[in-house]
């Protein structure tokens, strides 16, 4: 393994063995590497078996070229020698670079002689001139795009993929429990968050509101009034900020985290309308979720509806 070609194939070999693996190997969303590390050592035996295969043939080839008297061993070099030069790399490369042999420099010796020194007449290397040529196209398509059509600019791309990543976080915290706040929370309905908001409930608020949501030192947590607001995010709010200063109930969200808050505010929720053993008398309003009231107009076409009935009976009456 004396040759570049060597250690090339060796890496295209290994990078091969990787998209394979990748594309074959059914690993959801994960790298399949990182799913089955065994993986690692099937590449390292596969890169031991190339290196071994790599050896043998460098072997062979020195076994038989051992093998050659010395005329064959010339002219074997000089096939290789030529090969190498004639090479589609060295071709391109001496394309791009665009020199002249040294032998051919007479040709482009310019009539300038400062004490000897003499000037080559070189002409810009054809990889920097096919690049200037890509700029310059570059250049007028992004004018084209940006300053006479109606590309945007990188300040508004900037502003609409903010909109968009923001769009799709307030998307992701719709499903996901552990990153809600007081303004997206929901109440929690499955039996393993009210099971959870129960054990959170035992261990941290029987002692001031009792177990069967009564009250004690707390507030009764059974009947319809409030002191800071009823509903979901109203309770959030209450038992992740803490009641009123000073006298309220502490801040537990240095203790519980945004998932287990929501838990236990549902599970409390689930106290209204029980009868507690021994009901403490209610502190603050009734509270009347805004969202859940009907259409205020549905109820006096009611009752003009009602009005209208009774008042065609006691005429019926009347007649009678």
């Amino acid at each position: 393994m004396k040759t570049f070609a060597s250690y090339l194939r060796l890496i295209l070999f290994a990078i091969i063995a990787f998209l394979l693996f990748e594309y074959t190997i059914d690993s959801g969303n994960e790298w399949a590497f990182q799913k089955y590390p065994i993986i690692w050592a099937v590449i390292g035996v596969l890169l031991l078996f190339g290196i071994a295969i790599e050896l043998a043939v460098e072997a062979v080839k020195s076994i038989l070229f051992k093998s050659l008297d010395a005329d064959a061993r010339k002219r074997y070099q000089q096939e290789v020698v030529d090969s190498k030069e004639n090479s589609w790399i060295n071709r391109t490369y001496r394309k791009l670079k665009g020199t002249k042999p040294i032998e051919q420099e007479s040709e482009i010796i310019i009539d300038h002689d400062y004490d000897g020194i003499k000037e080559l007449d070189n002409t810009l290397p054809p990889w920097w001139v096919y690049l200037f040529y890509i700029t310059i196209i570059f250049g007028v398509a992004y004018l084209a795009k940006y300053h006479l059509f109606d590309g945007d600019s990188s300040a508004i791309e900037y502003e609409k993929e903010v909109a968009q990543a923001e769009l799709d976080i307030a998307e992701y915290k719709k499903t996901a429990k552990g990153l809600v706040d007081a303004s997206t929370v929901e109440l929690l309905t499955e039996e393993a968050d009210l099971n959870a908001g129960e054990v959170i409930f035992t261990t941290n608020c029987v002692v001031c509101h009792k177990a069967d949501g009564g009250g004690g030192i707390g507030p009764n947590l059974t009947d319809e009034y409030w002191i800071l607001g009823g509903g979901i995010k109203n309770v959030f709010t209450t038992v992740s900020e803490g009641g009123r200063a000073g006298k309220g109930m502490i801040s537990w969200k240095q203790d519980l985290s945004a998932l287990e808050i929501a838990q236990v505010a549902s599970y409390v929720l689930g106290f209204q309308g029980t009868t507690p053993a021994e009901p403490k008398a209610a502190e603050g309003e009734i509270w009347v979720d805004e969202t859940a009231v009907e259409n205020p107009e549905q109820a006096p076409v009611e009752d003009s509806i009602d009005d209208s009935n009774e008042e065609s009976v006691d005429e019926t009456e009347t007649e009678q």
